[in-house]
Order: structure tokens, then sequence, then C-alpha cells
């Protein structure tokens, strides 16, 4: 499969593949695919013949630099027009929705929007035998397309958000945000953190807690929860198990352990931590991307073992506890490149067919870095993809988000990670996490929204992400929040 890509018009020289990945037509990244650029032409390799499409970051005039897709595409020996692709994905995707949603009535400004990206796209077609003349022609028909789907998805968001807030359906933990530990002996940050949050997450990491075979050192999580049970905040905690190589004690990765002394281990880890805040951290992330993060390489029915035993020791030592599942990348771009993973939705299947105790899933939701699942991603296919986790019969959480206060250099810059309408600063962060929110919230199958950094941290991985700067001023993504907090709450 080839693309020819255009910029203004004229043929693209050199092509940076930020993001790109191949799926098929169930959505799943292509096991074993390449994607090259060479000599003027995208090509794309992959071991069958099946139809596939094509996602990449993407620059859109007036929008921002996306990462995009095409539909599934059958082989031939004619390359594609990429630009023309990627308007017909985005119209297609507009159709989707909107018959999901049942919205097919417009004011008249967006249905001229849409009106005009479809003549657009037919003229583009029209001209694909002068590449120049079809691309510079699908190229705004995208435009006009992405700025429709985005008011289409905030449109949706907002009725279903009003509906929702009518019926009380938000529960007290539907805002939650990750703690830092050094900082709630701090009174100015707990008083920030109780104006806008009523589910303070505290986290936890296996390697450094235990950093020598059965001993832990609890003395930083002590005080964190102590201070947190002072505000009279709902207090959860984890991931208990990540199989990334930070969060695993040293001693375990250094000698050739068998699977069943690491599920010993962990077992015994889970126990202790569970049975020590049992009756004041109320949910647990048990366990956190596995589906993705593999440090071991489990098999299929040993990442199901790992599963049930995490979920076993909590309600062993907290039966009332909350105990969620946290999947990373809910794309799933890492399945075509990454040995020994499963793809999001795969594995939440596999862990309800197998009978696994467990309350909620959990997704983890991280913009504004070049890494697989990290990448920009507009409103519209935001809210489609928590649309796809709407069959799984479980509750969830949205357990970890995140998005950059401030445009910063290397795996962070925006042309390599992605851009949402302007530079980000804090104006942007802060209109991005409004209409972001507003999605989650809108939709009944989630229970809550826990963000990721309360205040800038330089320890965190995507730069200024935090609500508060180091000094505890509020941003204006904090003054977002709290928006939320007094529409919910009636405050």
């Amino acid at each position: 499969m080839k693309f020819q890509i255009f910029n203004n018009g004229s043929l693209v020289k050199d092509l940076p593949l930020h993001g790109a990945y191949l799926f098929g037509s169930d959505g799943m990244a292509v096991r074993k695919s390449r994607i090259a650029f060479a000599n003027g032409l995208l090509e794309c390799y992959k071991p069958n013949q099946e139809t596939s499409g094509l996602a990449l970051l993407w620059p859109v005039e007036g929008f921002g630099r996306i990462l995009l897709s095409t539909t599934c595409l059958p082989e031939r020996d004619q390359p594609y027009i990429l630009n023309l692709e990627l308007a017909r994905g985005r119209l297609m995707q507009i159709i989707n929705k909107r018959e999901d949603w049942t919205i097919f009535e417009d004011n008249d400004e967006s249905a001229a929007l849409y009106e005009q990206s479809q003549d657009l796209f037919i003229k583009s077609i029209q001209s694909a035998s002068d590449g120049p003349a079809a691309s510079r022609l699908a190229d705004q028909s995208l435009q006009r397309a992405m700025m429709f789907s985005e008011g289409l998805s905030a449109k949706y968001a907002k009725a279903m958000f009003a509906a929702r807030g009518k019926n009380r359906s938000f529960g007290r933990g539907c805002l939650g945000c990750w703690v830092d530990p050094k900082q709630t002996a701090n009174p100015l940050y707990l008083e920030r953190f109780a104006g806008v949050f009523g589910l303070a997450m505290v986290p936890l990491n296996w390697g450094q807690i235990e950093q020598t075979r059965g001993a832990y050192d609890f003395s930083k999580i002590d005080g964190c929860v102590t201070a947190l049970s002072k505000r009279k905040l709902a207090i959860g905690a984890g991931p208990l198990l990540c199989f990334t190589k930070e969060s695993l004690p040293k001693w375990l990765m250094e000698k050739d352990v068998t699977f069943e002394k690491i599920r010993e281990c962990a077992y015994e880890f889970i126990s202790a931590a569970a049975s020590r805040y049992s009756g004041m951290v109320r949910t647990w992330i048990v366990v956190s991307g596995l589906n993705a993060f593999n440090y071991f390489g489990f098999g299929f029915e040993q990442v199901l073992e790992i599963t049930r035993a995490a979920a076993m020791a909590v309600k062993a030592a907290a039966e009332r506890a909350l105990r969620i599942i946290e999947v990373a990348n809910p794309w799933g771009e890492y399945y075509g490149v990454k040995p020994e993973t499963i793809p999001p939705i795969v594995y939440m299947d596999m862990v309800i067919q197998s009978g696994i105790n467990f309350d909620a899933f959990g997704l983890s939701m991280r913009f504004g870095r070049d890494e697989s699942g990290m990448h920009i991603r507009d409103m519209m296919q935001v809210s489609a993809v928590l649309d796809t986790y709407a069959p799984i019969a479980r509750p969830f959480y949205i357990t970890n988000v995140e998005i950059p206060g401030v445009n910063a250099p290397g795996s962070c810059a925006q042309n390599a990670a992605g851009l949402w309408h302007n530079e980000w600063n804090p104006a942007t962060q802060a209109e991005w996490l409004d209409q972001f929110y507003r999605i989650a919230l809108a939709k009944s199958l989630f229970d809550g929204v826990i963000y990721s950094s309360f205040t800038d941290s330089k320890e965190s991985p995507i730069p200024d992400s935090g609500l508060l700067t180091p000094a505890l001023e509020p941003k204006d993504s904090y003054a977002t929040l709290k928006k939320y907090h007094d529409r919910i709450f009636g405050r």
C-alpha cells in the first residue's frame, strides 16, 4: 500500500513518521507491519493482504497537528493520495458518529461547514488524476471536517452532560486527582485540592516501597494518607502492580525468577499494602497497564493469573474497597510493534471471561509526547474511543488524564507530539480540559475522571501539565475544573 503526500500542492520530499501505524478493520494495530518513506512515497508493508488503514500525525491548517487516520483501504499498485484519504476517513467518522449519537440537525454555520467539506471532497475525488489539485481540495475538505466534527462532539457532550446532571448520577469521587505525597503536609496544597476534588489518589511504587525483599517502607505513604484523612477526602491508591522497569523492585529483576515466585512476591506486597490501609483507602488500582507493559514477558495465561492474584489479594485484605484494573493506551497502537502485548479491548474481554472478580476498569489517557498512545488527538477521536468500550459490562474510570501547559523541546515538541488549536499554554490547556471533561463526564459509562498532576513537576512526562504552578498558584486549568466541581455539586 503506497501513498503520495502533498503539502500546499507540492510533493513532500521528507516526512517524519511520528505516531504512524497500520490498523485493521477491527481497529487493532497490524502486527509485524512496517512503514517507510522513500523517493516521495509512503510505503506500508504488512504480513497479509487484508484491508488496513494508516494513522499518523498530520498538520491541519488552523486546527493543529493531530493524529489522524484513513479508512481501511485495499492494496493496489497505484499510490493513494494521503491528503484525500485522511479527508475521507474523517468524513466517514462523522457519518458514523452522527448515526450513533442520532444528531442530524445542525445550525446554519455548522451545516455550511459540513456541506463545504463534502463538496470539496467530491471535487477532490473528481480531480484524483491531478495529485496537486486533488490534495489542495482534500486539505480544505479536511480542515472544515475537523472543525465540524469537534463542534458535533461538543454538541453531543453538552446535551448528555446536562441530562446526566439532572439525573444526579455523579458520585462523590467523579472528580479526582493524583497527589504528590511530598506536598500533602502543606495546608495550602490540601486547601486548593479540596476546592476541586473529592477523590485523592496516592501513588504507590512497589520498587520503591520494597527495596529489600520482605522489608516494606510505607513511611511516605503513611503521612500522606493521614493528612488526606483529616481533610475528609475519599482516598484511593495504586497502582499496586505495574510491570514497567521503573515500577519493579531491583532485587526481583536481578534474579532469574520463575513466574510462580513473581506472583508470590506480588501477592505478599499487595496484601501488606491493602491491609495497612484497610478502612482508609477505599479505591485501589490493583494492576496497571499489563496489556501494554510486560517487563517479564508473561504469556496470556500468566497475564490473567497475575491480574487475578492482584484482585484476590485486595479483596482478602480490604473486602469493601473498589478494585480498578487500569488499561494503558485505549487506542492500542503498541500492539503492532511490541511483542507479548494484548489489545486493550481483548485484554478486558479476557479478564471478564476468565471470571476475575473486580469492580471497574480504568483508562489511562495521557497526551503530549512522541510515544505510543500519547500523540495529540482531537475531541471526536476521544469521544469515539470512549464509545467503543460501552459494550463491556463494567463501570469505567479515566484514571490518568494529562495534557501539556507549555511548548517543550524533544519528544514533547509540537511537531513530534502534536498540537491542538494553538501553541500549548495555560489557556489552551484549560480549553482542552474543558472539552475533554465534558465529553468524559457526559458518558454514563464513566463514573469519574482522575487527573494526573495537581502541580507542575519536572518528574512528570508531560511538561507543565499541573493545575497549579510549583508555587501553588492556580492556573487557568484549575479554574476550569473548579467550574465542573461547582456545577456538579451545586456550590
